[in-house]
Protein backbone atom coordinates (compact mmCIF):
# COMPACT_ATOMS: atom_id res chain seq x y z
CA UNK A 1 0.00 0.00 0.00
CA UNK A 2 1.09 3.59 -1.05
CA UNK A 3 0.86 5.51 2.46
CA UNK A 4 -0.23 9.24 1.46
CA UNK A 5 1.59 12.01 4.07
CA UNK A 6 -0.13 14.32 5.47
CA UNK A 7 1.55 17.23 7.23
CA UNK A 8 2.85 16.72 10.72
CA UNK A 9 1.06 19.87 12.14
CA UNK A 10 -2.43 19.02 11.68
CA UNK A 11 -3.49 17.11 14.29
CA UNK A 12 -7.07 16.48 15.22
CA UNK A 13 -8.37 16.41 18.97
CA UNK A 14 -8.93 12.61 18.72
CA UNK A 15 -5.23 12.34 17.13
CA UNK A 16 -4.07 14.91 19.81
CA UNK A 17 -5.37 13.01 22.64
CA UNK A 18 -3.74 9.59 21.56
CA UNK A 19 -0.43 11.16 21.44
CA UNK A 20 -1.00 12.80 24.66
CA UNK A 21 -1.79 9.26 26.06
CA UNK A 22 1.60 8.05 24.07
CA UNK A 23 3.73 10.81 25.50
CA UNK A 24 2.21 9.84 29.06
CA UNK A 25 3.62 6.34 28.81
CA UNK A 26 6.57 7.43 27.47
CA UNK A 27 7.35 10.13 30.50
CA UNK A 28 6.81 7.50 32.73
CA UNK A 29 8.57 4.51 31.33
CA UNK A 30 11.46 6.02 29.41
CA UNK A 31 13.40 8.24 31.14
CA UNK A 32 16.64 8.11 29.34
CA UNK A 33 14.23 7.96 26.10
CA UNK A 34 12.23 10.88 27.09
CA UNK A 35 15.50 12.88 27.38
CA UNK A 36 16.34 12.84 23.76
CA UNK A 37 13.15 13.54 22.19
CA UNK A 38 12.26 16.73 24.53
CA UNK A 39 14.71 18.27 22.42
CA UNK A 40 12.59 17.65 19.08
CA UNK A 41 10.32 19.62 17.42
CA UNK A 42 6.83 18.90 18.50
CA UNK A 43 5.63 16.81 15.62
CA UNK A 44 8.94 15.01 15.59
CA UNK A 45 8.58 14.31 19.61
CA UNK A 46 5.14 13.01 18.87
CA UNK A 47 5.52 10.58 16.41
CA UNK A 48 8.56 9.17 18.50
CA UNK A 49 6.30 8.92 21.46
CA UNK A 50 3.98 6.73 19.46
CA UNK A 51 6.76 4.73 18.08
CA UNK A 52 7.84 4.13 22.23
CA UNK A 53 4.56 3.20 23.24
CA UNK A 54 3.57 0.48 21.07
CA UNK A 55 7.23 -0.94 20.83
CA UNK A 56 6.51 -0.47 25.49
CA UNK A 57 3.49 -2.86 24.88
CA UNK A 58 5.50 -5.73 22.55
CA UNK A 59 8.35 -5.18 25.41
CA UNK A 60 5.57 -5.59 27.89
CA UNK A 61 4.11 -8.80 26.60
CA UNK A 62 7.40 -10.07 26.77
CA UNK A 63 8.28 -9.15 30.52
CA UNK A 64 4.86 -10.06 32.01
CA UNK A 65 4.18 -13.23 33.99
CA UNK A 66 1.64 -14.59 31.62
CA UNK A 67 2.39 -18.20 30.32
CA UNK A 68 4.95 -18.67 27.22
CA UNK A 69 1.93 -19.60 24.94
CA UNK A 70 -0.61 -16.44 26.11
CA UNK A 71 2.26 -14.36 25.45
CA UNK A 72 2.61 -15.81 22.31
CA UNK A 73 -0.62 -15.39 21.28
CA UNK A 74 -0.62 -12.16 22.70
CA UNK A 75 2.31 -10.88 20.63
CA UNK A 76 0.42 -12.24 17.28
CA UNK A 77 -2.35 -10.27 17.69
CA UNK A 78 -0.31 -7.17 18.31
CA UNK A 79 0.98 -8.25 14.93
CA UNK A 80 -2.23 -7.90 13.46
CA UNK A 81 -2.85 -4.55 14.77
CA UNK A 82 0.16 -3.46 13.44
CA UNK A 83 -0.96 -4.81 10.42
CA UNK A 84 -3.56 -2.79 10.69
CA UNK A 85 -1.98 0.36 10.87
CA UNK A 86 -0.04 -0.17 8.19
CA UNK A 87 -2.42 -1.34 5.36
CA UNK A 88 -4.58 2.51 6.74
CA UNK A 89 -7.51 0.50 8.13
CA UNK A 90 -6.86 2.17 11.87
CA UNK A 91 -9.82 5.11 12.30
CA UNK A 92 -9.12 8.52 13.90
CA UNK A 93 -12.30 6.95 16.40
CA UNK A 94 -10.46 3.82 16.93
CA UNK A 95 -10.35 3.09 20.99
CA UNK A 96 -6.82 2.05 21.22
CA UNK A 97 -4.80 5.33 21.62
CA UNK A 98 -1.42 4.21 20.62
CA UNK A 99 -2.57 2.73 17.40
CA UNK A 100 -4.32 5.89 16.55
CA UNK A 101 -1.28 8.11 17.14
CA UNK A 102 0.74 4.98 15.37
CA UNK A 103 -1.21 5.17 12.36
CA UNK A 104 -1.43 9.08 12.26
CA UNK A 105 2.57 8.92 12.46
CA UNK A 106 3.13 6.50 10.05
CA UNK A 107 0.96 9.07 7.78
CA UNK A 108 2.88 12.13 8.36
CA UNK A 109 6.75 10.36 8.02
CA UNK A 110 8.38 7.95 6.32
CA UNK A 111 8.36 5.18 9.22
CA UNK A 112 9.23 1.73 8.07
CA UNK A 113 6.76 -0.34 10.00
CA UNK A 114 8.31 -3.23 9.33
CA UNK A 115 10.93 -2.48 11.54
CA UNK A 116 7.86 -2.87 14.61
CA UNK A 117 7.24 -6.32 12.87
CA UNK A 118 11.02 -7.21 13.63
CA UNK A 119 10.56 -5.98 17.07
CA UNK A 120 8.02 -8.55 17.93
CA UNK A 121 10.11 -11.06 16.40
CA UNK A 122 12.81 -9.92 18.83
CA UNK A 123 10.53 -10.40 21.89
CA UNK A 124 9.21 -13.92 20.53
CA UNK A 125 12.89 -14.83 20.68
CA UNK A 126 12.93 -13.56 24.35
CA UNK A 127 9.82 -15.57 25.26
CA UNK A 128 11.03 -18.77 23.86
CA UNK A 129 13.83 -18.54 25.96
CA UNK A 130 16.21 -18.30 23.15
CA UNK A 131 20.50 -18.16 23.97
CA UNK A 132 23.72 -17.27 21.45
CA UNK A 133 26.19 -19.10 20.91
CA UNK A 134 28.27 -16.34 19.46
CA UNK A 135 28.25 -12.33 18.80
CA UNK A 136 27.29 -12.59 15.22
CA UNK A 137 23.85 -14.89 16.65
CA UNK A 138 23.18 -11.86 18.89
CA UNK A 139 23.67 -9.67 16.55
CA UNK A 140 20.78 -10.85 14.83
CA UNK A 141 18.70 -10.06 18.33
CA UNK A 142 19.95 -6.83 18.84
CA UNK A 143 19.00 -5.76 15.58
CA UNK A 144 15.16 -6.53 15.53
CA UNK A 145 14.95 -5.34 19.20
CA UNK A 146 17.52 -2.10 18.76
CA UNK A 147 18.59 -1.60 15.85
CA UNK A 148 14.78 -2.23 14.24
CA UNK A 149 14.56 1.19 16.34
CA UNK A 150 16.93 3.27 15.10
CA UNK A 151 15.91 2.98 11.30
CA UNK A 152 12.28 3.56 12.70
CA UNK A 153 13.17 6.80 14.14
CA UNK A 154 14.88 7.58 11.17
CA UNK A 155 12.07 7.61 9.29
CA UNK A 156 10.91 9.92 11.90
CA UNK A 157 14.23 12.26 11.75
CA UNK A 158 15.35 12.01 8.31
CA UNK A 159 18.44 13.24 6.36
CA UNK A 160 19.43 16.68 5.85
CA UNK A 161 19.14 17.26 1.99
CA UNK A 162 22.38 17.24 0.15
CA UNK A 163 24.41 15.08 3.48
CA UNK A 164 27.00 13.12 1.99
CA UNK A 165 26.49 9.45 2.43
CA UNK A 166 22.84 9.67 3.41
CA UNK A 167 21.95 6.35 1.55
CA UNK A 168 24.16 4.82 4.52
CA UNK A 169 22.07 6.56 7.01
CA UNK A 170 19.82 3.78 7.95
CA UNK A 171 22.87 1.29 8.13
CA UNK A 172 24.24 3.65 11.01
CA UNK A 173 20.61 3.78 13.14
CA UNK A 174 21.08 0.10 13.01
CA UNK A 175 24.30 0.34 14.30
CA UNK A 176 23.73 3.12 16.99
CA UNK A 177 20.67 0.86 18.01
CA UNK A 178 22.95 -2.39 18.52
CA UNK A 179 25.56 -0.22 20.84
CA UNK A 180 22.35 0.99 22.94
CA UNK A 181 21.38 -2.90 23.28
CA UNK A 182 24.60 -4.17 24.22
CA UNK A 183 24.82 -1.95 26.76
CA UNK A 184 21.60 -2.22 28.11
CA UNK A 185 22.47 -5.95 27.85
CA UNK A 186 25.69 -5.45 30.09
CA UNK A 187 23.98 -3.29 32.38
CA UNK A 188 21.47 -6.13 33.34
CA UNK A 189 23.10 -8.92 33.48
CA UNK A 190 22.09 -9.84 36.73
CA UNK A 191 18.74 -8.80 36.43
CA UNK A 192 18.17 -10.77 33.06
CA UNK A 193 20.24 -13.76 34.99
CA UNK A 194 17.22 -13.75 37.78
CA UNK A 195 14.92 -13.86 35.22
CA UNK A 196 16.44 -16.73 33.61
CA UNK A 197 17.71 -15.14 30.59
CA UNK A 198 20.90 -14.85 29.40
CA UNK A 199 22.27 -12.89 26.40
CA UNK A 200 25.86 -12.43 26.63
CA UNK A 201 27.27 -15.05 23.80
CA UNK A 202 28.22 -18.40 25.38
CA UNK A 203 31.49 -18.25 23.48
CA UNK A 204 32.18 -15.23 25.20
CA UNK A 205 31.47 -16.25 28.59
CA UNK A 206 33.78 -19.71 28.25
CA UNK A 207 36.47 -17.38 27.40
CA UNK A 208 36.17 -15.65 30.50
CA UNK A 209 35.25 -18.67 32.80
CA UNK A 210 31.79 -17.42 32.89
CA UNK A 211 29.36 -19.86 31.23
CA UNK A 212 28.33 -20.80 35.44
CA UNK A 213 26.30 -17.31 35.02
CA UNK A 214 25.77 -14.51 36.99
CA UNK A 215 23.38 -14.95 40.74
CA UNK A 216 24.97 -12.88 42.85
CA UNK A 217 26.86 -9.79 44.01
CA UNK A 218 30.34 -10.76 42.87
CA UNK A 219 31.78 -12.76 39.91
CA UNK A 220 31.56 -16.63 39.23
CA UNK A 221 34.57 -18.13 41.11
CA UNK A 222 37.41 -18.22 39.31
CA UNK A 223 36.33 -16.06 36.67
CA UNK A 224 37.49 -13.01 34.86
CA UNK A 225 34.20 -11.40 35.05
CA UNK A 226 36.46 -8.02 34.56
CA UNK A 227 38.01 -9.38 31.79
CA UNK A 228 34.85 -10.05 30.40
CA UNK A 229 32.96 -6.74 31.07
CA UNK A 230 36.39 -5.00 29.29
CA UNK A 231 35.78 -7.21 25.81
CA UNK A 232 32.00 -6.03 25.71
CA UNK A 233 32.72 -2.68 26.41
CA UNK A 234 35.10 -2.25 23.62
CA UNK A 235 32.57 -4.06 21.27
CA UNK A 236 29.84 -1.40 22.23
CA UNK A 237 32.58 1.56 21.40
CA UNK A 238 33.31 -0.10 18.16
CA UNK A 239 29.91 0.21 17.77
CA UNK A 240 29.07 3.95 18.95
CA UNK A 241 31.37 5.09 16.77
CA UNK A 242 30.42 3.52 13.88
CA UNK A 243 26.82 4.48 14.72
CA UNK A 244 27.92 7.87 15.18
CA UNK A 245 28.31 8.04 11.41
CA UNK A 246 24.78 8.79 11.85
CA UNK A 247 24.88 12.47 13.63
CA UNK A 248 26.48 15.01 10.72
CA UNK A 249 23.56 13.62 8.64
CA UNK A 250 20.45 14.63 10.94
CA UNK A 251 19.16 18.23 11.51
CA UNK A 252 20.63 20.11 14.38
CA UNK A 253 17.29 18.79 16.59
CA UNK A 254 17.21 15.77 15.46
CA UNK A 255 21.19 15.51 15.67
CA UNK A 256 20.53 16.65 19.55
CA UNK A 257 18.33 13.93 20.44
CA UNK A 258 20.24 11.10 19.05
CA UNK A 259 23.49 12.76 20.46
CA UNK A 260 21.95 12.80 24.05
CA UNK A 261 20.20 9.28 24.02
CA UNK A 262 23.58 7.97 22.44
CA UNK A 263 25.40 10.47 25.26
CA UNK A 264 23.81 8.85 28.30
CA UNK A 265 24.32 5.23 26.94
CA UNK A 266 28.40 5.93 26.46
CA UNK A 267 28.29 7.50 29.99
CA UNK A 268 27.01 4.54 31.12
CA UNK A 269 29.20 2.38 29.25
CA UNK A 270 31.90 4.55 31.16
CA UNK A 271 30.51 3.54 34.49
CA UNK A 272 30.18 0.21 33.61
CA UNK A 273 34.13 0.09 32.60
CA UNK A 274 35.54 2.07 35.76
CA UNK A 275 33.49 -0.44 38.19
CA UNK A 276 32.83 -3.80 36.36
CA UNK A 277 31.53 -5.50 39.79
CA UNK A 278 28.58 -2.74 40.04
CA UNK A 279 26.43 -4.68 37.01
CA UNK A 280 26.28 -7.61 39.92
CA UNK A 281 25.26 -5.28 42.79
CA UNK A 282 22.57 -3.88 41.19
CA UNK A 283 21.57 -1.08 38.31
CA UNK A 284 23.60 1.38 36.92
CA UNK A 285 22.48 4.46 36.21
CA UNK A 286 23.10 8.23 35.97
CA UNK A 287 21.55 10.71 38.26
CA UNK A 288 19.08 13.55 36.38
CA UNK A 289 21.35 16.26 36.65
CA UNK A 290 23.93 14.24 34.36
CA UNK A 291 21.25 13.20 32.20
CA UNK A 292 20.04 16.92 31.66
CA UNK A 293 23.61 18.16 31.12
CA UNK A 294 24.18 15.39 28.11
CA UNK A 295 20.84 16.87 26.88
CA UNK A 296 22.57 20.38 27.04
CA UNK A 297 25.62 19.02 25.24
CA UNK A 298 23.32 17.31 22.47
CA UNK A 299 21.40 20.63 21.87
CA UNK A 300 24.71 22.84 21.91
CA UNK A 301 25.81 20.38 19.00
CA UNK A 302 29.17 19.68 20.49
CA UNK A 303 28.71 15.66 20.12
CA UNK A 304 27.48 16.05 16.80
CA UNK A 305 30.52 18.17 15.45
CA UNK A 306 32.72 15.89 17.34
CA UNK A 307 30.86 13.28 16.06
CA UNK A 308 33.41 11.88 13.45
CA UNK A 309 36.50 12.05 15.61
CA UNK A 310 34.61 9.18 17.37
CA UNK A 311 35.23 6.65 14.40
CA UNK A 312 36.95 3.72 15.53
CA UNK A 313 40.00 2.54 13.40
CA UNK A 314 38.71 -0.12 10.73
CA UNK A 315 40.82 -2.64 12.55
CA UNK A 316 38.22 -2.03 15.70
CA UNK A 317 35.29 -2.20 14.08
CA UNK A 318 36.38 -5.64 12.37
CA UNK A 319 36.99 -6.90 15.62
CA UNK A 320 33.62 -6.08 16.65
Amino acid sequence: MIRTVESPSHVSAPVLAAYSYCEAVTGQQARNFAYGIRLLPTPKRRAMSALYAFSRRVDDIGDGELPGETKLTRLEDTRALLARVHAGEVEEDDTDPVAVALAHAARAFPIPLDGLDELIDGVQMDVRGETYETWDDLKVYCRCVAGAIGRLSLGVFGTEPGARGAERAPEYADTLGLALQLTNILRDVREDAQGGRTYLPADDLAKFGCSAGFNGPTPPEGSDFAGLVHFEVRRARALFAEGYRLLPMLDRRSGACVAAMAGIYRRLLDRIERDPEAVLRGRVSLPGREKAYVAVRGLSGLDTRNATRHVAPRSVRRRA
